[in-house]
């Protein structure tokens, strides 16, 4: 294996980290108003500070996956980076402003004590989980699809060219996904009545994204896919069903550990039929990318292999010390009160 192949299968790794510890926080983001809806009252507003909490200590670090795994594919790959930025720039675009929404609502959103305030930065929340979510899976479809490359390396498809059908299946599998994985991290970090509310939630969820995923998954084999990613089709939907059932034993570790499972087999599958292409055109005098005319110098990836090799156990030593620190189930009566701001009164002297 080359160095090129090497980091074709690492950038692979880090979107896979990304899918699996991003999408439950995607999940969470868009359940949140769902299991803590009802009545405007201090009630409702601790369910969701306690839903929100579950991923509290972890998710901004979830987000560091997709920053490195953006930072490899500038250096490992900068054809492969410029054409991706260009021609999905809309989308790209709106997948940031979404990531920017929703960190600046989850800080904010406590910093002053309304209901009018918070509402306000729920939303946020929502949409600036359901967006990505989506997009996520329009985007990769896409890639795999193969896009209008012409000679110079420029996307010249439209937005409308890449809505279609098979890139929106592939948003709706990514949003249904991330929300199963995000109903059953919340079952797995919660108890009382949010962990049964979760269940019945991931119980719904559970059959959309079976049929779904074996729509989804079944066209990218046949129309793109390697013999040997026939492997990954069949982990993904022996996972799903073995999510189907887990939620309906009332088994949450093991119906996380299935929808981790799920998510890192459609990647696998993903990757898989692209190589050894990074971005395939569709047009016929046009030039695609592959890992041979996209890559940097021999001597690039020698160096990024090198600081790879000493960054990356650290980093993942931290983040396991981190999920095992706050391992714990949390509930509603846990939460403290309200500690955010009461809005100045006009007219005060």
């Amino acid at each position: 294996m080359g160095l090129q192949e090497l980091w074709f299968i690492l950038i692979a790794v880090l979107f896979l980290g990304y899918f699996v510890l991003e999408g439950f926080d995607f999940g969470v983001g868009i359940l949140m108003p769902v299991l803590g809806r009802g009545p405007d009252t201090p009630d409702r507003d601790l369910r969701r500070r306690a839903v929100l909490n579950t991923i509290g200590p972890v998710w901004d670090g979830n987000e560091v996956w997709l920053l490195v795994a953006g930072g490899a594919m500038f250096a490992a790959f900068p054809e492969w980076y410029a054409t991706l930025f260009s021609g999905f720039y809309l989308p790209l675009f709106l997948i940031l402003i979404a990531l920017i929404l929703r960190a600046v609502a989850i800080e904010f959103r406590g910093k002053i004590d309304t209901a009018a305030w918070r509402r306000r930065w729920d939303l946020a929340i929502v949409v600036g989980s359901v967006v990505p979510a989506v997009l996520w899976g329009v985007a990769f479809a896409n890639i795999v699809r193969g896009l209008a490359i012409d000679s110079d390396k420029n996307v010249t498809s439209t937005l409308f060219d890449l809505l279609n059908p098979y890139a929106l299946v592939g948003g709706l599998l990514t949003l249904t996904v991330f929300t199963l994985h995000g109903a059953v991290f919340i079952a797995l970090k919660t108890s009382g009545e949010l962990r049964t509310e979760a269940v019945r939630i991931a119980r719904i969820l559970a059959p959309s994204g079976l049929a779904l995923g074996g729509v989804f998954t079944l066209w990218t084999q046949l129309a793109h896919g390697r013999m040997w990613t026939w492997g990954a089709v069949a982990v993904a939907a022996a996972a799903l069903v073995g999510v189907v059932a887990a939620v309906y034993a009332d088994r949450e570790g093991r119906a996380f550990a299935g929808t981790t499972l799920a998510i890192s087999a459609v990647v696998v599958l993903l990757f898989g039929s692209l190589f050894p292409d990074v971005m395939p055109t569709t047009l016929a005098e046009g030039v695609g990318l592959t890992i041979e005319n996209a890559s940097s110098s021999h001597y690039t990836l020698v160096v990024m292999t090198w600081a790879a090799s000493a960054l990356t156990p650290v980093v993942l030593v931290y983040q396991g010390w981190t999920y095992w620190v706050f391992r714990k189930r949390i509930s509603v009566d846990q939460i403290p009160p309200s500690i955010g701001l009461r809005p100045a009164r006009s007219g005060r002297s």
